[in-house]
């Protein structure tokens, strides 16, 4: 029997030194005590585990770290951006800058609350972390500005909001986090429906690796990302794992820049790496797009992490994650001298231009009324190409997935389309809570595609004749909308706040006010911004750019 290569251990994605600045939160509910044989254990009270998290989930619901925001600054001034991307990078860091202010939180999906903690060996609680981290979930979610968006199962059909946004994702590891044994070490994540619906896994084999097949595939899947998670992006690849499952977590990891630190090559210690150069390619891929910052362009993405990882000779797990331009995590410790919790940008303001407006290229923008009949706003909308950008004013009619569901059980009882989708564009949204003041809480678009198999049926119904959301639809949309003469218009993914502050005048329930921010809403709004996606001719900005360009040897 032959004897296996001698024991040696590397952790599976070692994490490097902790280069974050971080700022003390407090440094009461911690102590230091003596413990046999001359260690030192540090307490942890359940209060602190609390304070800590409600302050992180508030922190990244409000501010963003400083690369982020210099990376939108850059876009701005990059001269190879399009117009497009520098409007849309510009309308991000007036959204960040309102989001700052702690009133109105810079997304209006504040998302599941994820958090993963390591925990030394020398760190002592009472052992209900879990619920104590939870707690400061639910602080965060009810006393601020934020939506309440997780359903408890009742049946395998029946749901109901919670009203919490419990329960959070919590996970707690027995590590000593960067060998410190005395201390304990988080990642809180704030993960829209958005970007976490843009997780993707595909099992591949050994034929994947090399550059050409590489570089083939990549231009193929991440085409399929779309806008709908509102880029530009964060994107992470993970290829390889020891299971789907971790290679997922890996990307996810990754797409928060909690893996920048790793090594850069690999060894027989079979621990992960970063592919630099790699990364720098598909940068430069995803630039030649046409997809752009949401409206074509080169600003797909910020930046690329790619993370290899070892696997299975009979597996080949790629994982694909992407973090959006509401980037929310924060990383966090408890030690001997307080709890502490990463330093976010609070003025945002000093990363907007000196010029706003006039920074920008001069580019046609077309006013539309939407105080008019529904035929003379398809007239005027049917005079413009698709890419057009457009200032709205006037009504909206706000309805999404529940309703959509709801609508299409009087359809097919018979029932007639409800007037309020005849006679006015339909927004696909979902507002935050509104705070004391304001007409509205954030009140950003969520997710069109969600809303694709209802189109055909509401326009041959005269209804949803102008829809307005975030990201490409289906063929099925375009065809309906050149069969009954609809439009789809795109609105910019991820200033949700400025929204709710600039553009929202008012609004008011319609229908369905027990579904809470799944109501049927009314809104009037003041220059709102948005671009023609697909026309009532048939035509779809992003038909040309999702398709793929490379072959096998070509690049």
């Amino acid at each position: 029997m032959s004897r296996g290569a001698a024991f040696t251990y590397s952790p599976l994605l070692p994490t490097g030194d902790d280069l974050t600045e971080y700022r003390l939160v407090t440094d009461e509910g911690v102590d230091v005590v003596e413990g046999p044989g001359g260690r030192r254990f540090l307490t942890v009270e359940p209060s602190a585990l609390t304070q800590l998290t409600a302050e992180a989930m508030h922190d990244i619901a409000h501010y963003l770290r400083p690369a982020h925001l210099t990376q939108l600054r850059a876009i701005i001034e990059d001269p190879k951006a399009s117009p497009n991307d520098r409007f849309v990078a510009l309308d991000l860091l007036r959204n960040a800058n309102i989001a700052a202010g702690g009133v109105l939180p810079m997304c209006q999906d504040t998302g599941t609350a994820i958090v993963m903690g390591k925990r030394g060996r020398h760190v002592l609680t009472d052992g209900l972390d879990e619920e104590a981290i939870a707690l400061g979930v639910y602080q965060a979610y009810t006393r601020l500005n934020l939506r309440y968006s997780q359903l408890a199962p009742l049946t395998m059909w029946d749901e109901k909001n919670t009203g919490t946004n419990l329960p959070a994702q919590i996970e707690l590891y027995a590590e000593d986090p960067n060998g410190h044994p005395d201390a304990y070490k988080f990642l809180f994540m704030a993960k829209g429906g958005g970007s976490a619906n843009k997780s993707y896994l595909y099992q591949e084999t050994k034929a994947l690796l090399n550059p050409q097949r590489m570089m083939q595939f990549l231009d193929e899947k991440l085409r399929l990302i779309g806008t709908s998670a509102c880029p530009p992006y964060h994107l992470a690849i993970v290829i390889g794992g020891t299971s789907g499952e971790h290679a997922l977590k890996t990307a996810k990891l990754a797409s928060a820049k909690y893996l920048d630190n790793m090594p850069t090559a690999g060894s027989m210690l079979a621990h992960g790496f970063r592919d630099v150069e790699l990364e720098a390619a598909v940068l430069e891929l995803t630039r030649d797009f046409g997809i752009g910052a949401q409206f074509g362009g080169r600003y797909f993405c910020h930046d690329v992490r790619v993370i290899r990882l070892p696997r299975h000779g009979a597996s080949c797990p790629v994982a694909i994650a992407v973090s959006c331009s509401a980037d929310r995590q924060a990383v966090a410790k408890i030690t001997p001298s307080g709890v502490w919790l990463e330093r976010l940008e609070t003025d945002p303001a000093r990363f907007l231009p000196d010029v706003t407006e006039d920074h920008l290229e001069a580019e046609q923008v077309v006013k539309i009324d939407l105080n008019r009949p529904m035929a003379e706003i398809r007239a005027e909308l049917s005079k413009y190409p698709v890419k057009t950008r457009l200032s709205l004013s006037g009504p909206l009619v706000v309805a999404r997935d529940i309703a959509h569901a709801k609508i299409a059980e009087r359809l097919d009882a018979g029932e007639p389309m409800p007037e309020y989708l005849r006679d006015h564009a339909v927004y696909y949204a979902g507002p935050a809570k509104t705070p004391e003041g304001y007409a509205s809480g954030s009140f950003g678009p969520t997710t069109a595609g969600r809303m694709d198999s209802y189109v055909e049926k509401f326009q041959a119904a005269g209804g949803s004749m102008v829809m307005l959301a975030k990201g490409n639809r289906s063929q099925q949309v375009t065809n309906a909308c050149k069969t009954y003469g609809g439009f789809y218009l795109g609105s910019i993914g991820g200033p949700a706040a400025r929204l709710a502050q600039d553009c929202i005048r008012h609004v008011e329930v319609l229908e369905f006010p027990e579904l809470g921010m799944e109501a049927v809403w009314k809104i009037q709004v003041e220059d709102f911004p948005a671009f023609i996606v697909v026309d009532d001719k048939g035509n779809d900005f992003f038909e040309a750019v999702t398709k793929p360009v490379l072959s096998i040897g070509k690049r």
